[in-house]
């Protein structure tokens, strides 16, 4: 028999929590699912400096760790699971699926997130967790005194490559453009760290190694040459993919599958909503993740109440 709730909220990051919370002083029997830590990609970022209330910044895990106790201290249930595998409507309840369980209940949030995104070149899977990373804070400490690249140019990468010069020897960002995405003051810091070198214009073509990672190959987008680096350690931050394929015959989505939804955080089906990453919005940030968490509880909340 699956479990029956008044709202179960998938993925346990900066939206989950949040709706979490809203829903539970809701007084809203609330289920929260989550196929890995609760924190979500905020729990790995060593520092947020653009969270409102955090003047100095906040720590990723800090942060998130204060919403799940937050969402926990209101009544809401965290639950460790194998991911989900469906979403189905069942005249007015809609059922949750994963391999082992199911879940049922009035109304559903989507705040599954994302992950990730490989930039699929060889070596970089087969060399994954040997030396190809995806998480300086969870990796960083290992390359102490080595020689480490980042791939990219926004601000994770950038605020990245800076947290690595912590444990690093040296650091190269490999960014494709002339100029790097990140936020002037970001830009600024790397800029001036003596153990930062940006290689400009340039693709990573290759990981290589015997084992573990022991070489990269970069190419100039401009001259078509080819350079050699010997690094420990790759770390990619070359975008995110919406974590949305359970859902992919459930409710509409853009064309890079993020969920799409109405001003009032509605999808396609009555019922199910969507908030933070996951979703098809302008800016992935925990700010924006966390207030859409909070309204798309209302809107949970107000749905419940009219059906």
């Amino acid at each position: 028999m699956a479990e029956n709730y008044d709202v179960i909220i998938i993925g346990a990051g900066p939206a989950g929590l949040t709706a979490g919370l809203y829903t539970g002083r809701a007084r809203l029997r609330t289920l929260i699912l989550e196929k890995a830590t609760a924190g979500g990609q905020a729990a790995t970022t060593d520092m947020i400096e653009n969270y409102p209330g955090f003047p100095d910044g906040v720590g990723g895990f800090q942060l998130t760790e204060l919403m799940k106790q937050q969402a926990l201290e209101f009544g809401a249930e965290i639950r460790e699971i194998t991911p989900v595998s469906t979403i189905e409507v069942e005249g007015d309840e809609r059922v949750i699926k994963t391999e082992d369980e199911s879940f049922r209940a009035k109304a559903v949030i989507i705040a599954s997130g994302t992950e990730p995104k490989m930039l699929g070149i060889p070596g970089e899977d087969e060399l994954r967790g040997r030396g190809v990373s995806y998480c300086a804070t969870c990796d960083g400490a290992f390359y102490r005194d080595k020689v480490v690249a980042v791939i990219g140019g926004g601000n994770a990468a950038v605020e990245e490559a800076i947290f690595l010069t912590r444990f690093a020897s040296k650091v190269y960002i490999v960014h494709r453009r002339d100029e790097l995405r990140a936020d002037k003051i970001v830009q600024e810091r790397a800029l001036a760290n003596n153990k930062i070198e940006v290689i400009w214009d340039s693709h990573l073509k290759k990981v290589l190694g015997t084992g573990k990672v022991e070489e990269i190959v970069v190419e100039n987008r401009n001259t078509s040459e080819r350079t050699s680096y010997a690094v420990d350690g790759v770390f990619f931050y070359i975008g995110t993919v919406p974590n949305t394929v359970f859902c992919e015959s459930a409710v509409d989505m853009d064309t890079r599958d993020f969920i799409v939804t109405d001003e009032r955080l509605q999808t396609s089906v009555p019922g199910i909503f969507a908030a933070g990453d996951c979703r098809a919005n302008l800016l992935k940030q925990v700010a924006v993740a966390v207030g859409e968490g909070a309204l798309a509880a209302v809107e949970a909340e107000r749905y419940i109440e009219e059906v």
